[in-house]
């Protein structure tokens, strides 16, 4: 009995040292950040500059393989948990398992949360030609004309589509949902008026809104920005609601613990230094830091949350 006992413990004291050194020496080869997006969206950009500032800490190559939609989120689930790959991705992976029921991964059960990276806000913007000048009588028209009005957006999983759909039951609404194959095409329906209002990124809604291209309506944030002062937030135009559209960075679930903080330490630093904050305000967007427990738990809340939304919506499959 004390044989067996003694050899149990020797092996767990053997696994306990190997996972150790395996992060002191974290990482000695090339790093992979697949991206669920195209070359040159948002997502792409801030994962670039991530990368760049990582292979310096590291010493190590950090690159960032893009892989759009559903391949690139498998292809991170699928690698092995040993911390080389790892996933920069927006909060629509919350709701990848409530649009689509035959995934071949589980999006909370398959990922180790490492940190959101940042947060970016969003404003209600429509097309010109709709009389509404702001949030109150847009709600007043949507109203009196019921599924008649709709958003567009890039798709079910879209952190925009996400907007739309808590906007329509936070405010009562009876809109119809147009869905578009990219961010672009859904912009550029509102701005023909092929839809009706759509939730843009603060750098697109200042553009387009100087050149008298969308109106811009009111924030999802908890504050005004000073990029656009003269816009409210939704709340000061009287409805209660703020929407927190983050990215984050994530590993497989395997992944050892202590990898898995390095990694988030690491990162963290990263996001704090005044040249990557620097660059990321460029994009118009918020650094934002949690740690992995943090940021595992706003996954689990917000799929949650969501998933009493899609079901009220009749959302999936």
């Amino acid at each position: 009995m004390k044989s067996i006992r003694s050899l149990l413990l020797g092996i767990v004291a053997l696994f306990a040292a190997c996972t150790v050194g395996a992060t002191q020496d974290y990482p000695n080869q090339r790093v992979t950040i697949i991206v669920p997006f195209g070359a040159g969206s948002v997502t792409d950009i801030m994962a670039r500059i991530i990368a760049d500032d990582l292979a310096k800490r590291w010493g190590q190559q950090v690159i960032v393989e893009n892989r759009a939609g559903l391949p690139g989120t498998v292809a991170a689930a699928k690698a092995p948990p040993d911390g080389y790959t790892l996933m920069l991705t927006s909060n629509g992976h919350t709701v990848a398992g409530l649009v689509n029921k035959n995934l071949s991964f589980d999006p909370i059960k398959d990922f180790a949360g490492i940190t959101r990276v940042s947060s970016a806000p969003l404003y209600l913007i429509t097309n010109p030609e709709l009389p509404p000048r702001n949030l109150k009588d847009l709600i007043a028209l949507a109203k009196s004309k019921p599924g008649q009005l709709n958003f567009s957006s890039p798709g079910l999983a879209s952190t925009t589509f996400i907007a739309g759909a808590l906007f329509r039951k936070a405010a009562g609404l009876d809109l119809v949902h147009v869905p578009f194959k990219s961010a672009p095409d859904a912009v550029t329906a509102v701005i023909r008026g092929d839809a009706h209002m759509y939730f843009a990124p603060i750098n697109l809604s200042k553009d387009m809104a100087e050149a008298g291209k969308v109106i811009t309506i009111a924030s999802a944030t908890a504050k005004r920005l000073p990029e656009m002062p003269d816009t409210p937030t939704m709340t000061e135009a009287g409805l209660p609601f703020v929407y927190d559209s983050w990215f984050g960075l994530m590993t497989q679930a395997a992944v050892p613990r202590p990898i898995v903080q390095k990694i988030n330490k690491d990162v963290t630093d990263s996001l704090k230094s005044p040249e990557v904050a620097a660059k990321l305000k460029a994009q118009f967007v918020i650094p934002v830091t949690d740690t992995p427990e943090e940021f595992d738990k706003i996954i689990q809340t917000e799929t949650a949350h969501l998933a009493e939304i899609f079901k009220e919506a009749k959302v999936g499959n």
